[in-house]
């Protein structure tokens, strides 16, 4: 199959949801999972998917995404794909990004934290640019399509509107939720209905760490 990086990593999702919980994700949440600023670039590349034969879609359906060849030859295609393309030269698109820890709990990131650990992706993954990457731990935000073991992109800023999935710290913690600022609270929500609402009290250290700008899912 003649597909980019992006539609491998889109490839890759559609199997593992599949695989996972027996349904294809739909083009919300393909959208969401791979940071894209609107549905449509979504299914741009679902488009260019059919068309190269490595899936079918059912109009009319939400979720009416069926791929051509099994789930573990989907998987095996991608993986071989992925390796042709890391052999090739490196392009000027390239990020080279720091993995700073865990998104769940830790020390509150800032610009004075180093790393060893840097992960080379490609730009197109992201929107915004990110300045560096976090290993998601739990599954608050399963209907964002993030999942446990994720590595999130984080674009580092202290601004944020409501309605932006942030990367937050609450005195010592740090989490990834939705970002819901009212006249007189802010609330993280997660994104899945096991867990509760996170109310910031006034008396708590709260800070924007940065934003959400996209994920990659390493090979498990």
């Amino acid at each position: 199959m003649d597909i980019t990086d992006t539609q491998r990593a889109i490839l890759t999702l559609i199997a593992e949801r599949i695989e996972a919980e027996g349904v294809p994700p739909s083009q919300t949440e393909i959208a969401r999972a791979m940071g894209f600023s609107s549905v449509r670039a979504a299914q741009y590349h679902l488009e260019a998917l059919e068309l190269a034969g490595a899936i079918q879609r059912v109009p009319g359906r939400a979720r009416g995404i069926r791929l051509v060849a099994p789930v573990g030859e989907v998987a095996d295609t991608v993986a071989v794909q992925a390796a042709d393309a890391t052999a090739d030269a490196i392009s000027d698109d390239a990020l080279r990004l720091p993995v700073l820890g865990q998104v769940a709990a830790g020390r509150p990131i800032g610009a004075d934290i180093g790393s060893d650990d840097f992960v080379l992706l490609d730009r197109v993954f992201f929107s915004p640019t990110p300045d560096y990457l976090l290993k998601v731990k739990g599954d608050s935000m399963r209907d964002e399509g993030i999942f446990n073991g994720d590595l999130i992109g984080v674009h580092r800023t202290r601004d944020a509107r409501s309605g932006q999935i942030v990367v937050a710290r609450i005195d010592d913690e740090i989490t990834v939720k939705l970002l819901k600022i009212g006249k007189d609270r802010i609330r993280l929500l997660p994104r899945n209905p096991d867990y509760a609402p996170i109310e910031v009290e006034p008396d708590q250290d709260f800070a924007i760490e940065g934003l959400y700008c996209g994920l990659v899912r390493p090979n498990r």
